[in-house]
């Protein structure tokens, strides 16, 4: 289970494999950060321990130490990449990511039948303020099984809208983390701390594949 950096596509990539593992689990950070997501390092600790592989990457903007994201077709062709430098013989594929690396994942999946699940987390319904910018058009075309996960201050899809994008797609399932915005952060009032909801995201991802 030791992490082994390596590269594909031209980008950074950390792997955690696991002997035996019955899912592989790709993931994309958000695009504020990058291969050292506080998210994916979370993800890293909890899906070895329980017979998850996990593949981290980060794209070429994020590579260079920009904060402009690439282009979609950039951002498409580095997950194809990555996706097939991770696959395995006798191991299922899942991918998605955080917001940005999330949205990306989930066009590769409405293109890509190879895929087995998508996780994605905060996704992105829209830009925040601006409802009738949907970006939600693909995701009818999703075969696989699709697991939503989100905060209920998330700027960037309400509960309403995240349960109305999840619908688009054949087999959803939505979780929402309570109290958590568009970055995970919850309120002091709370009484919860952005790690709870970290470890909590992260125990849905795992009970949500075990059970595909």
């Amino acid at each position: 289970m030791a992490e082994t950096p390596d590269s594909a596509g031209g980008v950074s990539v950390l792997r955690n494999a696991v002997e035996g593992a019955g899912w592989t689990f790709v993931y994309a950070p958000g695009a504020g950060s990058n291969l050292r997501d506080p998210f994916g390092q979370r993800l890293a600790e909890r899906l070895p321990e329980a017979g998850i592989s996990l593949v981290r990457f980060q794209f070429p903007y994020q590579e260079a130490g920009s904060r402009r994201p690439d282009g979609p077709a950039t951002l498409l062709a580095t997950w194809r990449a990555v996706l097939e430098s991770s696959r395995s013989d006798g191991t299922r594929i899942a991918i998605g990511g955080r917001s940005l690396g999330g949205r990306f994942a989930s066009m590769l999946a409405s293109e890509d039948g190879g895929v087995d699940a998508l996780g994605l987390f905060a996704y992105p319904v829209h830009p925040p303020g601006r409802p009738e910018r949907l970006r939600t058009a693909h995701l009818p075309a999703i075969a696989c099984p699709a697991l939503f996960c989100s905060g209920t201050r998330d700027s960037y899809a309400t509960p309403d809208e995240l349960a109305a994008a999840a619908a688009l797609v054949p087999d959803a399932r939505v979780h929402l983390l309570d109290g958590a915005d568009h970055g995970f952060a919850t309120l002091k009032s709370s009484g919860r701390s952005r790690e709870d909801v970290w470890a909590e995201a992260a125990g849905v991802l795992v009970g949500w594949l075990g059970g595909l």
